[in-house]
């Protein structure tokens, strides 16, 4: 099976369409049409059902799906440590989520590029479900995340511990009536929990998101409350834009960082665990 087939596969499964996906893929019609009856000829199953408005995934398409993208990410993978340089030995992938980036992998990097100059660095950001599923498929040497799951043959290491603490952008405390402008902030699954063991009674928010930055920028444009962590916030804290609010409890927001038993390169991927461990214990000891 060719790797153009899996790219079409792919991107007719995003578009939905036939003729779209000819269009972004700079091929004819035919073409696709061709690479998916060759793959359905392979396999023996439709992968996708036609209608008027489109074609859809199958159940067979669906449960492909999933093999086409880690097929497509090894491919990725394969082109880029082939294409190392030979100034570069060996290359390390790492993913985190996007609230670790400033304050820990923007460290890491440069402590690589100082440590380990002959080893090449693939970063990128995403969520702990798809950092632990690239994690098992090979695809990455590190996760840092705050929601691992146990998986076979990948270790799971306390990382650091984050402070998120309740602000508003005037002077208020923890009453009755508080929360009228509060902005929840989704920060996982045990703050979900503590969260609600610390304010049982709350109504569901107005106002949640996903993204922690969106949050703050909201509360610090239109006024409001929320919780964020203590490293963010400190700087506004200091200059008077936001206030911690009287009686709102801290909530430790424990990060890990995942990687494989055993490694392709375990000596630098030793080497690259120990400056996570080094730049998290400096920013503990702030």
């Amino acid at each position: 099976m060719k790797i153009d087939h899996i790219r079409t596969f792919l991107e007719i499964s995003n578009c939905g369409n036939f003729n779209r996906a000819a269009e972004n893929l700079n091929v004819t019609q035919s073409t696709v049409s061709a690479r998916i009856k060759a793959m359905e000829d392979r396999f023996g199953r439709v992968l996708f059902k036609r209608g008027h408005s489109g074609v859809e995934l199958t159940s067979a398409g669906q449960h492909f799906r999933q093999y086409a993208l880690n097929i497509q990410r090894l491919w990725q993978q394969a082109q880029q440590r082939i294409s190392l340089p030979e100034s570069f030995s060996q290359g390390i992938g790492l993913g985190s989520q996007v609230s670790l980036w400033d304050s820990l992998i923007l460290k890491w990097i440069p402590w690589m590029r100082k440590n380990a100059e002959s080893v090449a660095i693939h970063v990128e950001a995403d969520y702990s479900p798809s950092l632990m599923r690239q994690l098992s498929d090979g695809l990455l040497d590190i996760g840092v995340m705050y929601n691992p799951r146990q998986t076979p043959g990948l270790v799971i290491e306390d990382l650091l511990e984050e402070t998120l603490v309740l602000v508003a952008t005037d002077r208020r405390e923890v009453r009755e009536g508080w929360v009228e402008d509060y902005v929840f902030v989704d920060w996982g699954e045990e703050f979900r929990r503590r969260h609600g063991e610390a304010f049982p009674d709350m109504d569901t928010p107005a106002i949640s998101v996903g993204l922690g930055s969106l949050g703050l920028e909201y509360i610090l444009q239109n006024g409001g409350s929320g919780y964020f962590p203590l490293r963010v916030v400190q700087p506004y804290l200091d200059t008077g834009k936001l206030f911690l609010v009287e009686g709102g409890p801290e909530m430790l927001r424990p990060a890990y960082m995942v990687y494989p038993e055993i490694a392709r390169n375990q000596d630098t991927l030793e080497l690259a665990l120990g400056g996570l461990r080094d730049i998290a214990s400096q920013w503990e000891q702030r």
